[in-house]
Order: C-alpha cells, then structure tokens, then sequence
C-alpha cells in the first residue's frame, strides 16, 4: 500500500485539497460524509476547512432545511444534506430501542407511549415548542417515571416519545439559537416527512449507505464499514456484495469501486503542502477510526498524540485534540484558548512555514469572530481544555 498516494487520495476524496471551494454545504456534506455531531463544533468546521463557508451561512443551510441534524447510522447523531434525510433516518432504524426496554421495565406500554406520541404531535401542530412546553401541552400524556427512572437515566417518558418521533421523520430538533454547536433544542413537525416517500427495504438502506461509505472514505476495510454502520455480520456482507467492490491491490483488504481505483492509481500527489485545521471527530478520521494510516511511523508513538488509556499494542483510534493535515497527512494537533483569543498548537515531524501560519490564523479568526470558542463536544469547556492547552504551548516551546 502506498500510504502517501492513499492520504493524497483521503484527502481529495474529502474535499480538503480546496475541490470544494465553491460548493455549498449540502455539496460538502454530499462529497465528504455526514458531520457527526455532539454539541461541538465538528459541523462548522467540517464547512469551514474544505469551502470556506461561514456560520452564517451554515446556520442559514440549516434554516432552510438544505442540511440538518438527525439520528442516522447506529442511531447518532449527524448533520446531513436534505439529499441524504430519508437515508439517514432508515440507517438509524433498530439504534434507538434501548430507552424503550428500560421504560417496559419501569412500567410503560406501547400503548401509553402511542397516546403521548399522538398528543406530541397535536401540541405541535401550530408553532414549535421547547420540551417544557411539550410537557404542558400534553397534559396527563407525559408521565414522571419516579426514583426508578431517576437511577435509569429516564425521569419521564416524554424524551423517549421525541425521539421516537424523530426517528420516523415525524418530527424535527431545531435549535433555540439556530447554531449546529448548541444543545438546547424545540421541536417541529416535519412536514412532508423525509420517509413520505421512502421505499427503501432495509437490504437497499444497508447497500445504498455503504456506497456512500465508499465513496467518501475508500479504500476502507469491510470492519471499519460495520463500525460505521453497525450492522451485524450477515447485513454488511450483503450490503458489500451488492454495490460491486474490488481490492485497492492484490491480496488487500481495502475495498473501492473500481472507477475510484483507476483514478487513484494515476493521482497525482501534491508536491507543495496543502495544510487544513480540521475538528477532532472530522469524518477523515472518524469514518475509518484508524490514525496510523495518517501518521508517520515516528510520530505514532508520540506522547502527544497517544491515548495514555489506550490499550499496550493498540492502534490509535482517536484524535485527543482538534487535528492539522498536511496532503492527508496528521501533521499536528490544536486546541482553542477562550482566555486569549487563540489557538494553542504545535506539530510534530514538520517545521512551520509561513503557509501553515496562515492556515492557523485564518481558522483561529473564524472561531474568534464566529463562533467564540470550539468545544470538541457539549462537555468540552475552557477549563477543561487548559491541561491540554498547556501540552501543547509546551511542545510548541511556548
């Protein structure tokens, strides 16, 4: 395997190399995969590194439901062009079950929650409402689940109706501040829902997921496929032999379709960086989950960048920071410090030039003047980040 020729590829694949410049985020999202979303800042900056896009003009996507946020493969959370809504919510089907067996267990009937999901929808019916307001709305509908629920992490059923809804395509999350880095939510109906005309069987949902899959991030392994999707064994087998894939070489476990593989073969590899701050869940890594294809040999063992709780021996999964590419290559990691104003980074392997400079100060611009701060999820906050902050002045020699 030619690991520079393969990053090369990642990268031009995901939009980074600067094909996406002119696009909007739908396009983005369409070219590069869904923007996994938990509360941070993965959504922005995912438009942000591969065209540019401002949050304005995220947020105004979102408004006009070009993109959006929903429960899609294994039932998380992503941000997802309106091309790929129905899509989605089909790949999340079976992913959101759990809630509901703790809740048979604490007493709850299909029954009862079907009337609370028919009073949801009533109460909804003219504006979107916050979920105390849900609550009230409902009525005797949405019932507290006491001590027993408290423990299981469930204190009523009203959520578990919500997102039963939104799973179907029924309903929809909207933002209170209209931002992708928010958690605090309404909710509206979804009129016409993304599944009105779906007609798509769980074999063609499974296919049609993988040849996005493959399309955003092949060559891939048939496991890093499932982990995405999480399907059983038999289900991605099924899918993988539906959609015509062949080796990336002899013998090779990394699958792409064959048209991708002729282009591969004749790409040519950038001879000048091509640099690109990206969030630490960007889709170039979260997708395959397998940082040693993106490092150098010597920086895979770097104390910087290897999960001291990661097992003795194993790969590396995970950014533990927000990441710096150079052509596809981790050639550094990044943190944002709420205190100054900026960005805390340092690299290793790679000297800084002055391009790589300016990569930093473009993007710490855009998160001072746009977005405030970059939280790598809900939980993340200033404080938190400042042991993180300090490794990395440190490694920088700041």
């Amino acid at each position: 395997m030619d690991v520079v020729r393969s990053r090369a590829w990642w990268w031009h694949r995901q939009g980074l190399d600067g094909s996406l410049r002119e696009s909007t985020a739908a396009e983005v999202l369409e070219r590069a995969g869904w923007a996994r979303s938990v509360g941070g800042v993965a959504p922005y900056l995912t438009l942000f590194s591969r065209a540019g896009i401002r949050r304005e003009a995220a947020d105004h996507a979102l408004e006009q439901q070009e993109i959006h946020e929903l429960p899609a493969a294994r039932g998380c959370t992503y941000v997802l062009p309106a091309s790929d809504f129905a899509l989605g919510l089909k790949a999340g089907e079976g992913f959101g079950g759990q809630e509901m067996k703790t809740a048979l267990k604490l007493g709850v009937t299909e029954k009862e929650l079907g009337r609370l999901c028919d009073a949801i929808l009533k109460a909804l019916g003219k504006e979107p409402l916050a979920p105390e307001t849900i609550r009230e709305a409902t009525g005797g509908a949405a019932r507290s689940l006491g001590e027993a629920g408290k423990k299981k992490g469930l204190t009523t059923t009203l959520p578990i109706a919500l997102g039963r809804l939104q799973a179907i395509g029924e309903i929809r999350r909207v933002p209170v501040n209209g931002r992708l880095d928010n958690q605090r939510y309404q909710y509206a109906l979804w009129r016409p829902s993304p599944l009105k005309n779906s007609k798509l069987s769980a074999p063609e949902t499974h296919a049609a997921l993988a040849k996005k899959y493959f399309r955003w991030i092949g060559p891939a392994t048939v496991a890093e496929f499932r982990q995405f999707a999480g399907l059983g064994v038999k289900d991605t087998k099924a899918a993988i032999d539906a959609i015509g894939l062949v080796p990336m070489e002899p013998g090779s476990d990394r699958l792409m379709f064959e048209e991708d593989l002729e282009m591969l073969q004749t790409l040519k590899v950038p001879a000048r960086p091509q640099y690109a701050l990206i969030g630490s869940i960007d889709s170039i890594v979260l997708l395959r989950r397998d940082l040693d294809l993106l490092l150098d040999p010597v920086d895979r063992a770097s104390g910087i960048i290897r999960d001291p709780a990661a097992k003795a021996g194993g790969g590396l999964l995970d950014l533990p920071d927000h990441g710096i590419l150079d052509r596809g290559r981790i050639i550094g990691l990044w943190e944002y410090d709420l205190e100054s104003e900026s960005i805390a980074w340092t690299t290793f392997g790679v000297k800084p030039d002055k391009a790589l400079t300016a990569a930093v100060a473009e993007t710490e611009n855009y998160i001072r003047e746009q977005l405030g701060d970059a939280r790598s999820f809900s939980l993340d906050s200033p404080k938190s980040r400042i042991p993180r902050i300090r490794v990395l002045r440190k490694a920088a020699g700041k």
